[in-house]
Parts: C-alpha cells; sequence; structure tokens
C-alpha cells in the first residue's frame, strides 16, 4: 500500500470525520481502562463478576480496534490515547512529514518530522522555511 499524502487543505476537511472517531476511541479506552481496574478487583473477590468485567473488556477492545481500523482505512495514523493524537502522512520538499493534530484542535495547524513525535511538532507555517 502506498503511503497517502495529505495537503493541509484535505487533513482539515477530513477532520471532522476523524474527530468523530478519534472521541471515540477516547472514550472506548477510558471505559476499557476502567472495565480492566474492575476486572483486576473482581478476580480477587467475585468470580462472577470477573467473568463480567473479562468480557466487558474483550468487547471494548473488539470496539476500540474497530475504530482504530476506520482510522488507518482513512489513511491516517492514530499516535496515541492519551491526548488522541493522530498523524496525517504528508511531504515537504520532497521529503514525507507529518500533519499533526490532537483531540481538542479546531484545525490541522502542526507538522513534525517523520522521526520527531509528538515532540517535535512546530506550526504549521514553519514548514514553508523549514529545510531538511
Amino acid at each position: 500500500m502506498t503511503r497517502p499524502n495529505f495537503s493541509v487543505e484535505q487533513a482539515n476537511r477530513m477532520l471532522p470525520l476523524v474527530r468523530r472517531i478519534v472521541e471515540d476511541v477516547v472514550v472506548a479506552h477510558g471505559a476499557w481502562q476502567q472495565a480492566v481496574g474492575q476486572f483486576e478487583v473482581a478476580s480477587n473477590t467475585n468470580a462472577d463478576d470477573a467473568v463480567h468485567f473479562q468480557r466487558e473488556t474483550e468487547r471494548l477492545a473488539r470496539e476500540i480496534d474497530g475504530y482504530l481500523r476506520e482510522l488507518k482505512e482513512l489513511g491516517v495514523e492514530f499516535k496515541g490515547f492519551e491526548h488522541g493524537l493522530i498523524d496525517f502522512p504528508s511531504e515537504s520538499a520532497g521529503r514525507p512529514i507529518y500533519l499533526c493534530w490532537k483531540l481538542g484542535e479546531s484545525s490541522v495547524s502542526h507538522w513534525h518530522e517523520v522521526d520527531a513525535g509528538f515532540a517535535g511538532r512546530k506550526q504549521l507555517e514553519m514548514v514553508e522555511n523549514h529545510t531538511p
């Protein structure tokens, strides 16, 4: 599969759909974490509850996996449950980069080098002035 290259405009047009999926992922992940904790407690005290919470964690894991598949099918990369991070593959001056967005931001306004990650995020207007 070839790597898609999103323009800033394409990424922002796709953002309403991506935002909804990421919101679902983050909510489901929080519920999964809670169910895992309940399973751990119940596994030491109540076998029936433990079975219930085990099934719930498995259901939530499948739900999360489905959301992550949806994002992958859109050509974006999910990078983190904590911040709801998404990378849109792109390029600048002929080299691969990521347009970077996190849940809560109104638009795609950052980018980073492929190997830099979230810590290397820069404002989008800097991409034109950056040389590899």
